[in-house]
Parts: structure tokens; C-alpha cells; sequence
């Protein structure tokens, strides 16, 4: 399978990841596969924890690839990611391949200076030297998600004497605002971020972003009227309220100027094609 059509000139490793699954996923759904199989080692475990550690990735980044997980193809999940090699040293996996005369290739990507996970890669070795080897950062990743679990076990218990679910479609997500208020930092941050992302229309909250206004809300205490990917977020004295923010307004004086924009482009776009 080839990734045909344009590349984007920033963010291509991201991008090329996704239309590599996006493409294995088109295979596996033609020949009716359920799983994909990658030859994922420890030491692209300890990579992907290492590059989430300098991009300020929170537990959840940390935690690395899992051994599964589910593939989005169309908005439904319809296969599975499995990564049987995720435990065995890339060393080890190579060697093996020689041994046993099966061919395989190397993407020359890997140790171009250009993209950051390269450059991290040459980071390793001097890693290792301190202690902090592939085995050390997989056993971070290991207790990161954990950590994770626990905390999604304790996001669900509050969501469940908070706000139990089914949400209606689009909101809105009521919590009462003392109770609300008492929950872990990072319990409230999840549950909250899980209010937005249902209400809003945007997607998933940047964590950045949730992070500060999680901050400006305990700062603010029982006033606060905010917006955030697309939903709308009110605090007061008994209840925080997520729910659909409004359509933006456009003024007249604004929607004058994007027409006389638009006609602008419009005639110089003539004028280029006669």
C-alpha cells in the first residue's frame, strides 16, 4: 500500500503514522481481519515514552503503547492493534531475524536528524550509561498506566454520584458544585475534560488548556462563565453546567468585510486565470 496524494510539510511522522494505520486498516477490513500486528520492541516502547516525557505529556502519555488497542477506521472501531513483541529488546528480535534468514527492512526516517524522534534515539546509549535504559523506561510506562487505571476507576465513581450516565447527545453535564469541588485535582481535570469533549463540538480538550481553566475556575470560586472547544462552561454557587456553546455572532460590519474578501479573491483569481 502506498500513502498517495499531498504531505504536509510540518507534523509528517504524525501524519504519515496515521495514513499507515488508516491503510492497514483498509486491508484488514477487505480481507475481514479483526487484529494488526506490528513488530512494536521495548525499545520503541522506551522512544515513545521518552518523546512524550520532552513533549510535557501527562499519565496518560506516559504510560506508552499498549500490548492492544483499539483502532478508529470511520468513527467505529473495527480492528485491533497488538503488539506481541512490545516485552523483547529490538537487539534480540533482529538477531533472531538473521538467524532465521527472514529478510526484512529499515525506515530510513529513523535516523534522519530532521524528525525529533530521531534525534531522541541518539539520546539512548548515554541514557543507559545512567541507569535509564529501554528496560527502565518501560517500567515507567508500566506503572504509569497503573496509576492510570486507578485513576479512571476513581473518574468513574464520580461521574457516577455526580453525573450518572447516559449524557443526553450534546448535553448539557450537571455536576453539583461543592461536590464537584472536593474531587482530586486530576479526577476533577478527567471528568471535566469528558463533560467538554461530550458537550462541545470540537473533540478532545488539549490538556494545556483544560489544565488552565480548571486552574481559573478554583481561583474564580463560584463565578465563572467560560468557553472551550466548542462548549460552554458556567460555574455558580450550587451547580458547574457543560453544555453547547452558542453559535458565534458575526456583525454586520464583519460580514461586509468577509464579502468584500471574498470578492477580492474572487477577481484576482480571475485575473491569474486569463
Amino acid at each position: 500500500m502506498r500513502w498517495r496524494g499531498s504531505k504536509p510539510k510540518s507534523g509528517l511522522q504524525e501524519a504519515a503514522r496515521i495514513a499507515r494505520y488508516r491503510l492497514l486498516a483498509q486491508v484488514a477490513a477487505a480481507a475481514d481481519y479483526t487484529h494488526i500486528l506490528t513488530a512494536h520492541t521495548l525499545d520503541d516502547q522506551a522512544e515513545t515514552v521518552l518523546f512524550r516525557l520532552a513533549r510535557g505529556s501527562g499519565l496518560i502519555g506516559l504510560g506508552g503503547m499498549a500490548y492492544a488497542s483499539p483502532l478508529p477506521v470511520g468513527g467505529e472501531t473495527r480492528a485491533f492493534v497488538v503488539r506481541p513483541l512490545l516485552p523483547l529488546p529490538k537487539a534480540r528480535l533482529l538477531a533472531t531475524l538473521r538467524a532465521a534468514g527472514i529478510a526484512y527492512s529499515e525506515d530510513p526516517s529513523n535516523q534522519n536528524p530532521r524528525f525529533t524522534r530521531a534525534r531522541l534515539r541518539t539520546l539512548m546509549p548515554r541514557l543507559a550509561l545512567e541507569g535509564l535504559d529501554a528496560r527502565g523506561f518501560a517500567r515507567l510506562a508500566a506503572r504509569m498506566r497503573r496509576a492510570d487505571a486507578t485513576i479512571e476507576f476513581a473518574v468513574e465513581a464520580a461521574s457516577d454520584s455526580l453525573a450518572p450516565r447516559p449524557w443526553r447527545a450534546g448535553g448539557p453535564v450537571a455536576f453539583e458544585a461543592a461536590g464537584f469541588a472536593s474531587l482530586p485535582a486530576e479526577v476533577a481535570l478527567r471528568l471535566l475534560g469528558r463533560a467538554i469533549a461530550h458537550a462541545g463540538n470540537e473533540g478532545p480538550v488539549e490538556l494545556a488548556k483544560l489544565e488552565s481553566l480548571y486552574d481559573t475556575m478554583r481561583q474564580a470560586g463560584s463565578r465563572l462563565r467560560r468557553t472551550l472547544a466548542g462548549a460552554l462552561i458556567t460555574l455558580d454557587r450550587e451547580r458547574l453546567v457543560v453544555e453547547r456553546a452558542p453559535a458565534r455572532r458575526v456583525s454586520r460590519g464583519q460580514a461586509v468585510s468577509g464579502r468584500r474578501t471574498a470578492a477580492m479573491r474572487k477577481n484576482r483569481k480571475r485575473r491569474f486565470t486569463k
